[in-house]
């Protein structure tokens, strides 16, 4: 039987959104991510959404059992019966120790944690080469999405005459920075996920159609 209910992990830059959306596009699976489901509560008001949004407007983390609380709600809507591919969350053992939890109390499981490997040059190379347009947000690489137009501008100047800028997470020391805090927060993720033998790899330094093409292959 195929999977159905899985968690993609991996470092900032290692296309974890592209292989998330084609598996939604193929499956046919929600993808359950934090970072969507904390705004959408805080815009409808609910309960858990404004005791977050508490949190959120002192620049505090939002506690755990907010977050979990959210992540249940969400997983317990018709379309996530089905399967779901969870983005963002747990990020740590705790975390997983509550989504474990949380997904026992919903009679599911957490079938498959793969993780998208790729080198630590590779995702700076990625993430620094990146550039937007501030008028149409269109986003560009330097090296492999180059823009049409030189200097570096989106399209022509009649059409967007915008020339491109780098986002300031995009430069090295952030991305440095942002590189430093996934290895130590995912690191003990990874051995828990090993230790339940769930944990699968690929490797993520390939095209994304070659990355999705194993991705299946693994999830059956």
């Amino acid at each position: 039987m195929a999977t159905r209910r899985l968690m993609l992990l991996g470092a900032p830059g290692a296309g974890k959104g592209t292989q998330a959306q084609l598996l939604m596009q193929e499956l046919g699976l929600p993808q359950v991510s934090t970072g969507d489901i904390l705004r959408a509560a805080v815009k409808e008001g609910t309960p858990l959404g404004l005791e977050a949004q508490s949190y959120m407007n002192r620049g505090a983390l939002v506690p755990d059992a907010v977050v979990v609380g959210l992540i249940e709600d969400r997983l317990a809507r018709p379309d996530a019966g089905g399967g779901w591919i969870l983005d963002g969350f747990p990020r740590t053992p705790a975390q997983a120790e509550a989504l474990d939890g949380l997904l026992a109390h919903l009679a599911q499981s957490l079938e498959a944690v793969v993780l998208i490997d790729v080198p630590e040059a590779q995702l700076i190379e990625r993430l620094t080469g990146r550039r937007t347009c501030p008028l149409c947000k269109r986003i560009f690489h330097v090296r492999f999405n180059p823009p049409p137009a030189a200097p570096p501008f989106c399209t022509d100047h009649t059409d967007c005459p915008s020339e491109l800028v780098q986002r300031p997470d995009d430069t090295l020391e952030v991305v440095s920075k942002r590189l430093n805090v996934y290895r130590e927060s995912t690191e003990p993720l990874i051995r828990y996920y090993q230790e339940q033998q769930k944990l699968t790899s690929v490797d993520g330094d390939r095209s994304p159609e070659v990355v999705y093409s194993e991705l299946r292959e693994l999830l059956g």
